[in-house]
C-alpha cells in the first residue's frame, strides 16, 4: 500500500509540475503560427487554458479510477485513457506557451478534486465506473464542440489541438461503453456538468 501511494503521488506531481510528454506528434506543428490581434491571442490563450484543467481533471479523475477498480480490462481502458490526457495535456502546454500565456493557477485545487471523485467512482461498482468514464468524455466532447466554435477561424494550430483531442475523447467514451459501462442517472450527469461549469468559467480567468 506503502508503494502504491508513493506511485500516485509520484503521478500526481509530475501532472501538476512537470511538463507532460507525448508521444504523438503535436497536432498542427507544421502549420505556420497564425497573425491574430491581441483579443484574439487572448481568447485562444483562455480557452486553451480551460481545456488543460479540463486534461488535468481527467488525469486525476483516472487515476483515482484505476485505483478502485477491480476488473482487469477496466483498469487498462482507464490506464490507457490516462496515458492519451497526459498527451493532451503537452499539447495544450505548448500551445498556451506560443500564445504568451499560462496554465490555471488552481490546477492543484481541480486535481485534488477530481482525484477524489474518481476513486468514489471507482469504489461503485466498474460499471459505473466505467459508465462515469464514458459520461465525463461525452461532456468533455461537448465542452471541445464549443470551443472550435469559439477559438478564433485564422487559429489553425489550436483548432487542429482540440479536433484530435475531441477525436481521442470520443472513443475513450466508446471503449468505456464497450467495456460494461452504464448509463449515469440524470442527476449525476447534472451535477457534472454544474462542476465543469464551476471549473471552466475559473479557469478562463485564473
Amino acid at each position: 500500500m506503502l508503494d502504491r501511494f508513493i506511485i500516485e503521488l509520484d503521478k500526481g506531481l509530475r501532472t501538476l509540475f512537470a511538463p507532460a510528454a507525448s508521444v504523438r506528434s503535436l497536432p498542427g506543428k507544421q502549420l505556420d503560427e497564425p497573425k491574430l490581434s491581441e483579443t484574439e491571442k487572448k481568447l485562444a490563450a483562455a480557452l486553451m487554458r480551460v481545456n488543460h484543467s479540463g486534461e488535468i481533471c481527467a488525469q486525476a479523475l483516472y487515476q483515482g479510477q484505476a485505483l478502485t477498480a477491480r476488473n482487469p480490462a477496466a483498469k487498462a481502458a482507464l490506464e490507457q485513457a490516462a496515458q492519451e490526457e497526459t498527451e493532451h495535456l503537452n499539447w495544450c502546454e505548448t500551445r498556451i506557451s506560443e500564445l504568451g500565456s499560462h496554465t490555471s493557477y488552481l490546477n492543484p485545487l481541480w486535481y485534488s478534486g477530481s482525484l477524489a471523485i474518481g476513486a468514489l467512482a471507482g469504489a461503485l461498482g466498474d460499471k459505473w465506473n466505467l459508465g462515469f468514464l464514458a459520461e465525463t468524455e461525452h461532456q468533455v466532447e461537448r465542452h471541445l464542440e464549443g470551443h472550435l466554435a469559439r477559438l478564433p477561424a485564422s487559429d489553425l494550430k489550436s483548432r487542429a489541438i482540440v479536433e484530435q483531442m475531441k477525436t481521442d475523447e470520443a472513443r475513450h467514451a466508446s471503449t468505456a461503453l464497450e467495456q460494461g459501462g452504464v448509463a449515469l442517472p440524470s442527476p449525476v450527469k447534472q451535477g457534472m456538468r454544474f462542476t465543469s461549469k464551476l471549473m471552466t468559467k475559473a479557469a478562463y480567468w485564473v
